[in-house]
């Protein structure tokens, strides 16, 4: 009988925790189901302001979900800009358990999502988050401005990141370094050794309209190899595009190589492909099948939440790629 494992991208993946675990340990739970129910709770948490109800708006002030979830390469669906429903990631399980497709997308999406019986609820941020995600975009000239209309919003210089920005408080009363894209990513083990991992994000903040990222594809922001392992991305989806930088960490883990070992090849990947990308984020976390696991990210801040039977925790990962001064 295998440990029961549940790992969570961010501060927030606690909230994810705290949903999925009792689904690993009851006696009709899986990982599946731990994942769903996981995700779920961040789609739906007001606190939370990158995934779900709440989530980042692109240049129109609109918001869009994407959503992914699998067990292996023939078991997996996923769903991109979503803009009338909010439980993304279970609509990417119908996909996966109802359909012979990977991803379904924009009116698609909708269109089945109703006929399997959710209900439309659009998600929406509000006016000063969308204002917040907008200057994030812009840049300095619009914090200013932004900030000139109305004292609340802190005032930031070019390349910082504005505090109220971000994605609910971090344990610590301190906030993540990455507010403009934080993804729910979860991968989760259950009592037989099965894995599972899930996805789901509002994207890019101040995104072009139409914009979809790493999030719902399959090999880029997720990927489970039930023989193998199983790796989620967060960060800055178009540096994990240009690499496969899930399945890229599986691949490594099929050659040998250690979760951690995985993920520092997947970053260093991501370097030599991408020398100008400036201040982006790419982070992951990996598991094997055995139960070992790592998270890495290419610069300082991510945190892995993590649950285990001995109890839940709040990680640093070890492996940063970068201190944040190149």
């Amino acid at each position: 009988m295998a440990e029961p494992l549940l790992l969570s991208t961010w501060h927030f993946g606690q909230i994810a925790n705290r949903a999925g675990w009792p689904h690993l340990l009851a006696p009709d739970g899986s990982a599946l189901d731990a994942v769903e129910q996981a995700c779920r709770a961040v789609e739906e948490d007001p606190r939370v302001t990158s995934v779900g109800y709440r989530g980042l708006p692109d240049l129109k002030g609109q918001v869009s979900l994407d959503a992914a979830i699998m067990l292996s390469p023939n078991r997996c669906g996923a769903v991109a800009y979503v803009r009338r429903f909010v439980e993304v990631i279970s609509i990417a399980r119908r996909v996966m358990e109802q359909t012979p497709h990977v991803l379904l997308v924009g009116e698609g999406a909708e269109i089945f999502a109703q006929s399997q019986g959710f209900r439309p609820r659009s998600p929406r941020a509000d006016e000063r988050t969308a204002e917040l995600a907008l200057c994030e975009h812009h840049g300095a000239e619009d914090r200013e401005a932004i900030h000139a209309r109305d004292p609340r919003h802190p005032h930031v210089k070019d390349g910082e990141t504005s505090p109220e920005a971000h994605s609910g408080l971090a344990a610590d009363g301190g906030r993540d370094a990455d507010s403009s894209h934080d993804t729910i990513g979860v991968i989760a083990r259950d009592c037989r050794g099965t894995l599972a991992a899930g996805c789901s994000t509002s994207g890019l903040a101040g995104k072009m309209p139409g914009r979809v990222g790493d999030s719902p594809i399959v090999g880029h922001g997720l990927y489970v190899d039930p023989g193998v392992g199983a790796a989620v991305a967060t960060g800055h989806g178009e540096l994990m595009m240009a690499i496969c930088g899930s399945f890229l960490a599986v691949e490594g883990m099929r050659r040998g190589l250690s979760p951690q070992e995985a993920i520092a090849e997947v970053l260093r990947r991501i370097a030599e492909c991408i020398p100008d990308r400036g201040d982006r984020q790419a982070a992951f976390i990996a598991l094997d099948k055995a139960g070992k696991w790592a998270a890495g990210a290419m610069r300082p801040g991510f945190q892995v939440a993590v649950r285990t039977p001995a109890g839940e925790q709040l990680v640093i990962p070890d492996l940063v790629f970068s201190d944040g001064s190149d």
